[in-house]
């Protein structure tokens, strides 16, 4: 994926994930009762933090992994029509 944005420092651009559709019995759920996903793929990697002694701390995910973060993690933007979030690589609890 190109995007035509680049996250700046420790931030990281997420894909979410699709909200599930139906439960595992087959009950359809309504659009006003789905819940925001709380995993994704990340799409692209700032350069890292600076530390206070001026080195650089690269980041430990990278574009392709698959991620788990926070519920209300992050800042929602839309670029060329798809929806992403922004935040910071220490909102991400875990690589999948």
């Amino acid at each position: 994926m190109s995007l035509s944005i680049k996250p700046l420092a420790d931030r990281v651009i997420i894909a979410p994930a699709a909200a599930e559709e139906k439960t595992k019995s087959g009950i359809i759920i309504p659009d006003t009762a789905k819940e925001k996903p709380q995993r994704g793929e990340v799409v692209a990697v700032g350069e890292g933090k600076v530390a206070d002694n001026g080195t650089t701390i690269k980041p430990q995910v990278q574009a392709g992994d698959q991620v788990l973060y926070g519920k209300y993690a992050g800042t929602e933007i839309t670029v060329d029509g798809q929806d992403y979030l922004i935040m910071k690589e220490s909102d991400i609890f875990a690589v999948l």
